[in-house]
């Protein structure tokens, strides 16, 4: 059995580097950057985006309030809209705008909640994951000492006597994801 190395060896680049003590400009200069278009992955305001803002502005917003507040609002321009085009239907223009700003600050108000919805999506998955790792600790601990190499017998033993391949399969995936989910 050869010997190997707990750590893989320092990336090449390290002789570049001299004791900062010695000679603190020793290191060399870094790579330019990159060249091309960024991107920027926040929610730009309703304001810079030219529309008139109908919901307060701060940190601290009350969403649902707002959301029924608009969504009250958005069915009242509605009605309205439909009595415009009754009785006056060269009026109908100026409600379609007030429609499409409700519109817009629901999209807004909406889209705002986005980060919250990540992190609360991400916080199910890793509990989820969490759950399920667990379960496979558990299944382990109750079936004892038994070597996968022994499990893998078991369920070749029962697949040879019920000659259900595809029975064989799904046990097979079943053992490999528990000890996969543990092993991780």
């Amino acid at each position: 059995m050869a010997a190997t190395a707990t750590y893989p060896p320092p990336p090449p680049y390290y002789k570049l580097y001299k004791d900062y003590i010695q000679n603190p400009n020793s290191a060399p200069e870094p790579p330019p950057p990159i060249e091309g278009t960024y991107t920027d992955d926040v929610l730009p305001s309703l304001e810079e985006q030219g529309v008139r803002q109908l919901y307060p502005t701060g940190p601290n917003i009350d969403f649902k309030n707002e959301l029924r507040s608009l969504n009250r609002e958005l069915q009242l321009h509605i009605l309205e809209l439909a009595d415009v085009l009754v009785e006056r239907p060269s009026q109908y223009a100026r409600r379609v705008e007030d429609i499409s700003l409700i519109f817009k600050n629901l999209h807004h108000l909406l889209n705002s909640l986005r980060p919250h919805q990540g992190r609360a999506t991400l916080i199910h998955l890793l509990e989820s994951q969490i759950q399920r790792r667990k379960q496979a600790v558990e299944d382990i601990k109750r079936y004892g000492s038994v070597t996968l190499i022994e499990v893998f017998r078991v369920i070749e033993m029962k697949s040879l006597t019920s000659r259900g391949e595809k029975k064989r399969r799904n046990c097979l995936r079943k053992l490999l994801e528990h000890w996969m989910a543990i092993s991780l």
